[in-house]
């Protein structure tokens, strides 16, 4: 496992280092802001950990900003925190926003954490992805029907039936079928 840790204080990483005793893998220290992104882009670590301190409003930003351009369990620990900063790391896609709790013991079930909710978090947008996909589809395959079933004045099943028909005897999937039905309506000019 590759873990990148983010601390301009040298000092409280080593807490977050000690915490991390014992894991196996590499353990990356980045003390500067300055090109941040590419510097984590570099190692590409499994989890980050970012530690704060008290950040002021424009630091709290930059490294939402960087929590949001990256695909993988971010766990972050700040001094002080208010609703607003909170409402901001979640939807930065900060796996774990800790207040007041930078402590050796408490770092190892943080990273569990935050790689538990990275994950859940994940496939939920898939299952989301898959079912907007789904949505999608449906409908092109609805207007497909209604396409067929005003050009050939057929019915709703046997539209349905006729791009069934079609997907097999061309061995594709309806939607495949359906797509082509829609385009070929549009490119004819139809409405």
């Amino acid at each position: 496992m590759k873990i990148a840790i983010i601390d301009e204080n040298r000092a409280r990483a080593s807490i977050i280092e000690e915490g991390l005793a014992g894991i196996e893998g590499d353990i990356h220290v980045i003390s500067g802001r300055e090109g941040l992104l590419a510097q984590i882009e570099q190692i590409a670590p499994d989890i980050v950990l970012i530690d704060l301190g008290n950040p002021s409003r424009d630091v709290l930003e930059e490294y939402f900003a960087v929590s949001r351009a990256l695909a993988r369990p971010i766990a972050m620990f700040v001094d002080e925190s208010d609703d607003d900063a909170i409402a901001a790391s979640i939807d930065a896609g900060v796996s774990a926003y800790v207040v007041d709790g930078l402590a050796a013991g408490r770092i190892r079930p943080l990273l569990d954490l935050a790689v538990k909710r990275f994950n859940a978090f994940a496939r939920l947008q898939a299952d989301l992805a898959e079912a907007k996909g789904k949505l999608a589809e449906r409908e092109t395959i609805d207007r497909a029907k209604r396409i067929l079933m005003d050009s050939k004045r057929i019915t709703e099943p046997e539209a349905y039936a006729e791009l069934r028909r079609k997907a097999m005897s061309s061995s594709r999937r309806i939607i495949d079928i359906a797509e082509a039905v829609v385009t070929a309506h549009d490119l004819l000019g139809g409405s």
